[in-house]
């Protein structure tokens, strides 16, 4: 098997991490990649824990499993830091990315450890001036993309427009906000 490039997310209940994994993977097999994206949690409640996950190649998967050592983590809310082990696993050639208003050297002690690289994206920021609420998943999102380069970002823009356009069919006018989010969230990430 070439390549495969596994992402684990981690965020809580009603922050849209499993949407924003599932979202990525469509992407990927937009362009052509082989995709498999799936929640992990426990009992379904708003601001539990959950873990999700993301396996993109440009080869059949034939794996069927949790990802236990991924290349990339993405942690939707950066209070997991100090009561969920996020690094685990974490390949030191991979990245972590964090959302939070804080610089990857502010965030780095709190990684036990993590000799990777670490990178940070203000999402709540992001989210609030360009959707009015907060919606944390669509700037992990594109982060994630900016990070990891599993795909062109110009081509991933592109899918996530229909996307986006097919998702809020009934309210075209958050189309606009999702994809300035996307376009400010891969400017803004820090640590490249």
């Amino acid at each position: 098997m070439g390549k495969v490039v596994e992402i684990r997310w981690h965020g809580r209940g009603g922050q849209g991490a499993k949407t924003a994994s599932l979202l990525l993977a469509d992407a990927a097999f937009n362009t052509g990649k082989y995709i498999q994206g799936f929640p992990e949690y426990g009992p379904e409640r708003m601001g539990a824990p959950i873990t999700a996950y993301n396996r993109i190649s440009d080869e059949k998967l034939t794996i069927h499993s949790n990802i236990y050592e991924p290349d990339y983590v993405v942690v939707v809310d950066d209070t997991l830091l100090t009561s969920v082990d996020v690094t685990a696993g974490l390949k030191e050639d991979g990245a972590i990315i964090v959302n939070t208003p804080k610089t990857p050297d502010e965030i780095r002690p709190l990684l036990k450890g993590y000799k990777g690289k670490v990178c940070t994206i203000d999402a709540r920021k992001i989210s609030i001036e360009t959707l009015g609420k907060y919606f944390p998943n669509t700037p992990m999102l594109g982060a994630v993309v900016k990070v990891s380069k599993i795909m062109d970002e110009e081509e991933f823009l592109k899918d996530m427009v229909e996307s986006f356009k097919h998702k809020f069919a009934n309210k075209p006018e958050v189309v606009e906000g999702n994809i300035k989010a996307l376009e400010r969230s891969m400017q803004e990430v820090k640590g490249l």
